[in-house]
């Protein structure tokens, strides 16, 4: 990709999109995203046990509720995040991430009531919603439009990467030393690591920014957040495609963390092979993000979408109607598959029906109702267990994940790209920078 130059920038400090051309920062990014995963992976197994084991919680939506309060505070924290960043700058706000971060370990290991697990997942949604969506914005800001799916896929192989490996380590650990305190340990590296990496090695992005809108049209007027929020929630037809399905994938997500191992317990598993279904979700998911966040780029978005949430339902219809470990396999690892085809693709879709100028403030907004995913998934699934029993909230959600590719099958368009009111519409794609840029 050719050079852009920021007005005012020395051709020493030109600034230049792309993967090839930003490849350290990139990669240490990379890093960091998979500590902020990691801090997710040191619960997927052990939290839920600990409410069950530990604090003799009988009522599966009593346990779920530390999901509802992470699954809350990040849409928030997603919400704002990317207003925070183009006012403060995007190294400011993951710093700020990670001090949010630091306590959540300390709380887990210490709690003496679930209050305290609660809490700290409450520390531990504003640690994700700010350090997360940072990684993520700053790695789009660094490639340029040609390459989002592959930033968006290798920036979410590592976080979910991060999560599966934690998961079963956790799940090991926990076998051999118990629920608390030893599995837990790894989130103290997890965030210290994260914190050191985010202040002393990550440069801001801002100026990539900058140079990409050099090559844009110019908006006639600033477009305010309120604008962004309407047209990334329902008045852009994409962005409410993405954004719907964003939830409803995170919806699934949330149901599956707070309430399989509490299925995978019920039916006699051990909590090393609960770890072990835990692992292969996310790490299928993360794994295979490689794959699937370039494919998007070459295949387009929206059938890597629809047909993603189509096998992540198969999965969870597999998983909630059967009652062999071979079985719960099967279903983990077509959750992973179709959760890997559907999220950097979501993403993507986002960032290419947005201007520069606003992608940061829409994908805050993307983010916003993917999360409050997880709160809406914990508590009606722990509802339906309460009441139907767990396999009843598992096909319900299955059954919600399939319309949800319904949707995004009747109302995406492929390859729409669009700017709200009357600014031009920009092809990412093919844009350029301008004369002597």
């Amino acid at each position: 990709m050719p050079d852009l130059a920021i007005p005012g920038e020395s051709p020493k400090r030109a600034i230049r999109l792309g993967l090839k051309e930003n490849w350290p920062q990139f990669a240490l990014l990379v890093l960091v995203n998979a500590f902020v995963g990691g801090m997710v992976g040191i619960e997927r197994t052990v939290v839920p046990l600990i409410g069950a084991e530990q604090f003799h919680l009988a009522s599966t939506t009593l346990i779920t509720s530390f999901i509802v309060s992470f699954g809350l505070v990040k849409a928030f924290a997603n919400l704002v995040s990317g207003q925070l960043a183009d006012v403060w700058g995007r190294k400011r706000v993951l710093v700020l991430g990670w001090l949010f971060g630091l306590p959540v370990p300390f709380m887990i290991i210490w709690a003496p009531s679930w209050e305290w697990i609660v809490a700290a997942n409450a520390l531990l949604g504003i640690n994700q919603g700010l350090a997360w969506s940072m990684t993520v914005i700053m790695k789009v800001d660094l490639v340029g439009p040609k390459s989002r799916g592959l930033a968006v896929g290798l920036n979410e192989f590592a976080g979910y990467l991060a999560v599966g490996v934690t998961a079963l380590l956790t799940g090991y650990l926990a076998s051999q030393y118990g629920l608390r305190p030893v599995p837990i340990y790894l989130g103290i590296g997890y965030a210290a690591f994260g914190l050191l990496f985010s202040v002393l090695l990550i440069r801001d992005t801002r100026d990539h920014v900058r140079a990409e809108t050099a090559g844009h049209a110019r908006q006639e007027a600033p477009i305010r957040f309120s604008e962004v929020f309407a047209m990334t929630s329902f008045r852009n037809r994409n962005l409410f495609a993405a954004s719907q399905a964003g939830l409803v994938n995170n919806l699934n997500d949330g149901m599956s963390w707070g309430i399989f191992p509490l299925f995978f317990s019920s039916l006699g598993l051990g909590v090393e092979r609960i770890g072990i279904l835990k692992a292969l979700y996310p790490a299928s998911w993360g794994l295979l993000q490689v794959a699937t966040g370039p494919l998007s780029d070459r295949w387009g978005r929206k059938g890597l979408i629809v047909w993603g949430m189509w096998v992540q339902a198969a999965g969870l219809f597999i998983t909630g109607s059967t009652g062999h470990f071979a079985w719960w396999i099967l279903g983990s690892l077509l959750l992973g598959i179709g959760t890997a085809m559907v999220y950097p693709s979501l993403i993507a879709a986002v960032s290419d029906a947005s201007h520069p100028s606003w992608r940061a403030r829409s994908l805050s907004v993307y983010r916003f109702w993917r999360d409050l995913g997880y709160a809406i998934g914990a508590l009606s699934a722990g509802l339906i267990a309460d009441f139907f029993g767990f396999s009843a909230a598992i096909l319900t959600i299955g059954a919600l994940t399939f319309i949800s590719g319904l949707v995004v099958a009747a109302v995406m368009r492929e390859g729409a790209k669009t700017t709200p009111g009357t600014a031009p519409v920009v092809d990412l794609d093919t844009c350029a920078a301008p004369p002597g840029g």
